[in-house]
This record gives structure tokens, sequence and C-alpha cells, in this order.
């Protein structure tokens, strides 16, 4: 249900990974308490309190009278984006060594262990005091709601500012850098002797887990229901080990953050699941039920009481092995034999790791698992098979595609009797969007495969889509709208999963069946596209095509300033693999008996439309001619493959033998082999 992950970024926009994104349910909407700004005088100082820091000596405030400035930072030790900000305070403190500055975090969490809070200071190399708030007085007296937030006491401990440390990270975006550094403007400020032009900023974090004073005879508790309702939706994320930040499996842990899960339940951010409820009927919806919203919600309200540890429901079954399966893999391979290295901050490209799989002979794959070596640091995993007697390995119409690991997706073994197949000699490639997250991280990250039986198997898999490189959306366009569709589906197909792609521009996706006659079936439509969750949409039963059906999939990108998650609005876009470019991907699972299969013997890693992901279907012959028109960067009517993108070399030398080819005589070639494949 409250599925996150911590991980932080730079110029890929590390929605995922940078806390304030990834992390829906964490991080709060900045709405805080007022507060009154006026510097008239008179207006009350925080009063000296006294508590004692993670090494149990004690710490006043009256103990900085020497110090100018005082800033004091509200943190928590499982909040991702506590945890980004954290090494962002300690190099703030570093900047203002010997001036007349003093920093203290304190930690107000009753769920924060002290070990937690010694690793939290440790791994942030934080050299200031960090202090423990364990009755919440001090979180209170200065009217603190969230971490991370911070506030600026001037000489005589009036706060001057409150708020954010920057404007860098927030709900659902992520900025290459911050364009507002609020806390270091306002220290700056009050050194040079100047008011504070800034005196308020919202607060955009986790809610502080404060102490509450359950309802003795409360009628929903953790013990009675709400343990079960957990079970039933949180902790296949949230247990140790896995990609959530904090556990759900004891009620200590579950009640600290109480206020949290009702807040993110009332803003729809939680639990992940962007489909519209009235299209379809998927077997991993991970929607509430209206009576399971109310009982958070009673449970909540009445202070969240324990009830009866007697009543507590059976732990639930968590593979000890690590993979979501009673069974171990029959095979793992990792993606190097040595970890790769990611570096604290800044922006990695995408790396991409070649495995050879040493098979000597076909093998029948009826579940795949990714497991990311080090979750805090990995935001999504892309696997394709590459075989030697065929291309694979592509995106562009899903050919070679194996399994993907994203925030949330949870392995599922396809239907019996259907089974992917990797065929001998083949060699796995991974692709791995890595994200920084503050501090030096090492990771190898694993496949897990589980074998079928080939007699057994009744249908082949192939991963296909619906998508369309050749786009280019406009600056400043809020709702571009990019189309594709796919191949006919052959005879006895069924379509099993959808899983739409884009990046940090994508705005909404949607899927239709187009049938021979000319009919359409809305198949998925997802109205609010998230990055940070790319959802695999699993039908409850799969869906039978009559043969000549296409799958037809439309996308709507948000290029506008609107778009907080946008790296550049001013910017035209095009296809690309970083996040920063643009992708437009139907993604589709499709099973095919294996005696009708038009490309029996071939394998997954063959494109089945005979044409190599030619990412041309479905365009008219006017859009085709544009289209290679854009091709033609220096206007003389011909294509050199120079001018053709890297990604695009592969289907153009397919059409000109790797030589300069005109425009026309393209065009021809392309609608020849367009048509020879329509009626394959």
């Amino acid at each position: 249900m409250i599925t996150t992950r911590l991980t932080a970024s730079g110029f890929e926009r590390l929605l995922l990974a940078a806390a304030a994104l990834f992390c829906p349910f964490l991080l709060g909407d900045g709405q805080t308490p007022s507060f009154a700004a006026d510097k008239a005088p008179g207006r009350p100082a925080i009063a000296n309190f006294t508590l004692s820091d993670i090494h149990a000596q004690k710490w006043s405030l009256d103990t900085q009278n020497d110090k100018q400035t005082v800033v004091v930072a509200f943190v928590g030790t499982e909040c991702p984006l506590a945890k980004l900000y954290a090494p962002r305070l300690a190099q703030l403190a570093a900047s203002y060594a010997g001036k007349s500055v003093a920093f203290v975090a304190i930690d107000s969490n009753v769920q924060d262990s002290l070990a937690e809070l010694l690793a939290y200071a440790r791994n942030a190399k934080i050299d200031f005091p960090v202090l423990r708030d364990v009755k919440n007085e001090v979180a209170a007296q200065f009217g603190a709601v969230r971490n991370p937030q911070v506030f600026v006491l001037d000489r005589q401990r009036v706060v001057r500012y409150r708020g954010r440390i920057d404007d860098q990270y927030g709900v659902g975006f992520a900025r290459t850098e911050p364009k507002q550094n609020d806390l270091k403007q306002a220290v700056d400020e009050l050194l040079a002797g100047k008011d504070v032009t800034v005196s308020e900023t919202p607060a955009v974090g986790c809610l502080i887990g404060r102490p509450r004073e359950p309802q003795a005879a409360a009628r929903v508790t953790y013990s009675n229901q709400i343990a079960r309702l957990f079970n039933k939706r949180c902790v296949e994320c949230h247990h140790a080990g896995d990609i959530a930040p904090f556990s759900l499996t004891n009620y200590e842990e579950a009640s600290g953050w109480a206020e949290m899960i009702a807040e993110v339940i009332d803003q729809g951010r939680m639990p992940p699941w962007h489909a519209d409820p009235k299209v379809g009927k998927f077997s991993d919806d991970r929607r509430l039920t209206d009576e399971e919203r109310h009982e958070i919600h009673e449970w909540v309200a009445a202070g969240a009481p324990q009830g009866d540890p007697k009543q507590l429901p059976p732990a639930p079954s968590i593979p000890s092995n690590g993979w979501h399966h009673d069974q171990p893999p029959d095979l793992i391979l990792a993606m190097s034999k040595t970890p790769y290295r990611v570096k604290a901050d800044g922006v990695l490209r995408y790396q991409n790791f070649r495995v050879e799989t040493g098979f000597t002979s076909d093998k029948w794959v009826e579940m795949a698992e990714v497991m990311p070596g080090n979750r805090a640091v990995v935001h999504h995993v892309l696997v394709h098979c590459r075989s030697p007697h065929g291309r694979g390995g592509g995106a562009l119409a899903g050919q070679g595609f194996l399994v993907a690991y994203v925030p949330g997706l949870r392995p599922i073994a396809y239907p019996k009797g259907m089974a992917k197949r990797i065929p001998a000699g083949s060699v796995l490639t991974f692709q791995i969007h890595y994200t920084p997250n503050g501090s030096v991280q090492d990771d190898i990250t694993r496949i897990g495969l589980w074998f079928a039986d080939p007699k057994k198997v009744t249908h082949e898999v192939t991963t296909i889509a619906a998508a369309n490189p050749l786009f280019v959306i406009p600056p400043g366009n809020e709702n571009y709208a990019v189309e594709a569709t796919s191949n006919r589906l052959p005879n006895g197909a069924q379509v099993l999963t959808f899983m739409p792609h884009m990046h940090l521009r994508g705005k909404s996706f949607f899927y239709e069946a187009v049938f021979a006659n000319g009919k359409r079936q809305t198949l998925l439509d997802v109205p609010k596209y998230d990055f940070n969750w790319q959802t695999s949409y699993r039908e409850e039963q799969p869906l039978k095509f009559p043969a000549g059906t296409r799958i037809h999939a439309i996308a709507h990108f948000d290029n506008s300033e609107e778009n907080l998650n946008n790296p550049n609005p001013k910017a035209p876009v095009t296809w690309g693999d970083q996040t920063y470019e643009e992708m437009m991907i139907g993604y589709f699972d499709m099973a095919v008996p294996k005696r009708d299969h038009p490309d029996s013997g071939r394998g997954l890693h063959e494109d089945r439309s005979g044409r190599g992901g030619m990412p041309f279907t479905g365009l008219s012959e006017d859009a085709l001619r544009k289209t290679l028109k854009k091709l033609d960067a220096n206007k003389d009517g011909k294509i050199s493959r120079d001018e053709v993108p890297e990604w695009l070399r592969d289907q153009f030398d397919r059409i000109s033998g790797g030589k300069d080819i005109s425009v026309d005589e393209a065009q021809k070639r392309l609608v020849r082999l367009l048509r020879r494949t329509d009626r394959s």
C-alpha cells in the first residue's frame, strides 16, 4: 500500500530517487500551520531548552549565547527527504565554520530509535549536535510539523526564518538544482545585519511522529483490524530488506506513521495506483476499499490504539531467500562479477551490463525477477535477451524484453502453460538507472529465473509494444499527443499485461484495441501517469482478440513550466534513453499458442513484426514522408547514416544497406516493407 524508496538525483530528475518524489507516501504537501512573519518588537523568543544528544551529552540553547545565529533542523531517520537533505545540512554547517552560526538537529519522532539516529548522523557525516526530543516538547515549542524543517534564530533567539532548506525537491518533482536556497539566504542576511527577505516557506516532508493518547474503548485497533489490513496491502514492501524505508510489521513503527498514512490516503497518493477504475479489471489493483479507508481513519482519529496483542493475526509469509517466490530461482545471474560503484551525487547515465547465459539449449521461463543489490540507489532495471541468431535487446517494439524492476512492481508467474523462451547461446543485457542518494554506494543487481517444463508449455509469451520514437514535443506544450499502433495480432493471441512507459514529461497514457472491422475497445486508461511508479497492469483474465486486431496507444506529454518535473520547458524534446529525454512505449505481454506462432522456433529475442521493430506502424504515407524529411538534417534531399539517430540505425540499414538514400526512395522502400509486414 505504502511502498516508497529513497534515492536522489541531479540532472536526470531522479523522481524516484529524490525522496521528494519517489516518496509520495512519506512527503507532505507542504501545508504547515501559519506562522507570523512580522518583525515587530516584542515577538516572543524561543525559550531555552535542554536535550540529550546521541552521545548522551546535554545540549542547551543557552550555551550558544556567543553565536549570532542558530539553525535548528528537525529531522527523521526514515523519511527519504530527511535522509537526502542530511548531507546537505552537514555541508552547509561546514561552510559556516569560523562564523557566528551554530547548527543543531533535533529528532522528535516517537518511532525513531537511538541506534537509527546514530546511523543517520554517521551516514550523513554530521559533525554538529544531533538531539533527541523524546517527549516532543521542543517540536511543540517551535511549532515544527514535518521533517526536514528548519528554523533560523537571531541573536535574541527569535525565529526569523522557518520552512524548507531549498526548493530542489517537492511532492512528485525534483529539479536539477535549487532555484531558491532559502536557508542559506536567511542565514547570510542575518549575518550581514539585514532583515530576512523571505521569512517562511512551505516545509515539505514527513509528518513528525508525535506521542498520542489512544482511546481505551476504540472499536478499531492495530491488533484486531489494522495489522490485518497492513499485512494485506502494505507489508509486501514495508518489511526489513525491501524497498520501503521503514517496516509496518510491528505496532511501534506503524503507530508512529499513523497520521502520515491518513494524509496520503486522503490525498490519493497512496496506494500507488493510477488506472481509471472504470476501465478493465486488474489482478494487481492496489486501491483500498471504502471500508479499509474508513478503518484507517477511525484508527488514526482514536489515537492509533494498539488493542489486545492476543488478537494479532499471524505474521505474513515473507520469503526468507529475498525472492518473491516460495522456491528459490532455478538460476541466478549477476550483472557483473564486481560491484558497480554509484557516486554520491550528480548525474549518472544509464549503465549497461552484458551477461552470458551459457545456455546450450533453449530455456522456457515461467517467472523472472530482478533483485537490486542496493535498492537505495537502483531506480529501475530493464533486462533484455539478445540471441546469436537475431538482434533482440531493443526497446522500440519490446523485442527481446525479458523482465523489469521498477518501484512497487511485483513479479508474478505467467498463467499455467505460458512462458517466455530464451534461446541457446543468448546473452542478457542489464540496463540500470542509478540515482545517487548522497553517499557513495555499491551495487550488484541479479536476475532470478524459474524454468518451466518445455513439455507443459502451451503458449509462448513475448513482450511487444505500440511505440513511436519519431516525435518532437514543442517547448511549452502542456498536452502534446503522440500515437502509436502495434502490428496485427496473430491468431489465438491473448494479452496478459500492459505497461506504459514515458519519462518526466509523461502526463497520461491510453490503450485500446482496434479490430479488423474498425470497432474499438478501451483496454487501459491512465489519466495521471507517474514516472515514479511504472506499474504493470495485469489483467484478471487474459484478453483474447481475433487475428488482425491492433493495439493502439495514445500518450500525452506536458512540456510546460507547470510540470515541475520538467528539466527544460523551453526546449523541444525528442526520443532518448535518459530521463531528461522522452519515450513513448506502450508495452504489453502477448501469449500465442506454440503451434500457431508465426515465428515458431525464433524465441523472444526476435522481432515478430519481420522488420526489426521498425517504428513507423500506423503512419499514413503523408505522415511517413514528413517523418523521413525530419531525418534529412542538411535538407539535401538525402538521408545519410550520420543523420540518423544511433537508436534508429539498425532499422535504417535494413532499407538503405547503410548507404545514403533519397527521401523519396526511403519512403518507397518503407511503404513496400510495411505492406509486406501487414500481409504476414
